[in-house]
């Protein structure tokens, strides 16, 4: 191998595990993804897979190196000494693997086509993960949230959903979700517009059921899908990468799929008798037990859901439930600002 050729390959085969691994630690440590830092893992060691095959004794590249000689180690510009957040610090490194991998794809033709075609199948995957990486930080605001709120106009005093929203925000709701599934498509993007607007100046997180279409319209922080609607992977080609999407499972046997569909965060339900879902056996609080201790190991968001009241509610605290989705017993209550500060004081306990 020419020795410029070798110096070329291992400059960029270390700028892209490099870049990997600082981005690979914002994943773990600051949005504790378990899945994206895996990921960023998986591919630092088909890297190494990829240097080892070009250079199977592992001696022509490292030989090759000399880091006193390379003109391009004292160029430094202003902004790469500027970083403002851990996520700059996460996008910047990131720019830089796709970079890296963008050359070692071109130049490892000359020594390993096969290797190189590899790299190029990397580099694509690399960037869809790139995407969803620097949406995570967004994504990952469900799991600051203890109060989460099923508005349903029909279950509002007099139908007054707009009413219900403002008392919610005022007693301290972190996620109002948009439930309606008989509205007209017209009239469910008016209410979501309107939710979004008041729930994005009041820092709450807006949700809009069932409908990733009518999200991305409205610019809703997170979508959620039940068992029977779109599946996760098919809602994230028309969401943004920032919107999170949660989906439904109501036994054990659904949590794996639902894992397996890498969902922002999972519903557990319903854990209480509800009129909502009359038609749905009840899973329990023993099925949010056997749960939590499968997704806090992933780091992955839960949300209770069906049936909760202030009677019940510390129960599922006291199992280690951190987040709990409530419907009537907040927009049906005399006082719903009252009613979120309750739920949010049993939570807090």
């Amino acid at each position: 191998m020419e020795r410029e050729l070798a110096r070329i390959l291992d400059a960029n085969f270390n700028r892209a595990r490099e870049g990997l691994r600082v981005a690979e630690e914002y994943a773990r440590f600051v949005i504790e993804d378990t899945r994206l830092a895996g990921q960023a893992k998986q591919f630092r060691h088909e890297l190494a897979d990829a240097a080892r095959r070009i250079d199977p004794a592992a001696g022509e590249l490292l030989g090759a190196r000399d880091t006193a000689g390379d003109v391009g180690a004292a160029v430094h510009t202003e902004s790469e000494s500027a970083r403002a957040s851990a996520a700059d610090v996460a996008t910047a490194a990131a720019k830089r693997v796709g970079e890296a991998l963008r050359v070692l794809c071109e130049y490892a033709k000359v020594v390993d086509a096969p290797t190189a075609a590899g790299m190029d199948q990397l580099r694509y995957r690399f960037y869809d993960w790139e995407k969803w990486l620097s949406g995570a930080a967004d994504r990952r605001r469900i799991a600051r949230a203890s109060v989460y709120l099923l508005l349903t106009g029909r279950h509002c005093p007099r139908g007054d959903w707009q009413s219900a929203a403002r008392a919610a925000i005022a007693g301290g709701a972190d996620v109002i979700q948009l439930r309606e599934k008989d509205l007209d498509d017209g009239e469910l993007l008016r209410r979501a517009h309107w939710l979004v607007e008041i729930c994005r100046a009041a820092g709450v997180l807006s949700v809009i059921n069932d409908r990733p279409d009518i999200a991305r319209l409205s610019d809703a922080d997170g979508v959620h899908v039940g068992t029977t609607d779109l599946p996760v992977a098919a809602v994230r080609r028309i969401v943004k990468p920032s919107q999170f999407v949660g989906t439904s499972t109501h036994a054990v046997d659904q949590l794996e799929d639902a894992i397996a569909a890498a969902p922002d965060y999972v519903a557990l339900g319903p854990m209480f008798p509800t009129a909502t879902k009359p038609d749905y056996a009840v899973a329990g609080p023993q099925y949010a037990a056997a749960a939590l201790a499968r997704l806090d190991a992933l780091g992955l968001p839960h949300v209770a859901v069906g049936g909760i009241t202030l009677e019940n509610v510390a129960q599922l605290a006291a199992l280690g439930v951190r987040r709990v989705a409530v419907c009537s017993a907040i927009q049906s209550a005399p006082d719903i600002a009252a009613a979120t500060r309750a739920f949010k004081a049993a939570m807090a306990r």
